[in-house]
């Protein structure tokens, strides 16, 4: 298992992942992304902020980072942080704890990019996941209602968020 930058041959794989996982969000909660931009995963592609966990030629599971984040984290976007977004598990590979290892891999990111913090929002009332990413290792900071922006992703639009972050020990 490695974790290696997503290409631009990865999109429709990508996509097909974001569907997938669209469709089981709506099953498992009564909110669920939208569609995604496909720009806005070609530009992650190109800037290297688009990642994928693979296994052979399979992959696991997708995800995004970022380096700023203002319009959830407000102030706190000052602090040197990695920002992760959009992590979809391949469905046919749940159970396999892979964000964890998605969080000792920005762990390691983080440390060799000078950053002192690891952070991720979900959905404010999602107690599901509010209580995964708790256990993952993650602090549960607090919620927030980002206020609504052109510059923001649509599928943030006056949502009501929980913040995460872990604190980089060196």
């Amino acid at each position: 298992m490695q974790i290696i930058n997503s290409k631009m041959g990865d999109i429709d794989a990508i996509f097909n992942l974001y569907d997938e996982a669209i469709a089981f969000q709506k099953t498992k909660f009564d909110k669920h992304w939208l569609s995604f931009d496909s720009g806005m995963v070609e530009t992650e592609i190109a800037e290297n902020r688009q990642w994928k966990i693979t296994e052979g030629e399979e992959i696991l599971c997708i995800f995004a980072i970022a380096y700023e984040d203002p319009f959830i984290w407000q102030e706190k976007n000052a602090d040197p942080a990695i920002y992760i977004h959009r992590i979809v598990t391949n469905p046919l590979h749940r159970g396999k704890q892979l964000v964890k290892s998605i969080i000792e891999w920005a762990k390691v990111h983080a440390k060799a990019t000078n950053k002192e913090f690891i952070r991720m929002d979900t959905w404010g009332d999602n107690e599901a996941l509010i209580n995964y990413y708790s256990k993952c290792g993650f602090n549960f900071l607090g919620t927030i209602t980002p206020e609504s922006n052109a510059d923001l992703p649509e599928h943030y639009s006056a949502l009501f968020l929980s913040l995460f972050e872990i604190k980089i020990n060196y």
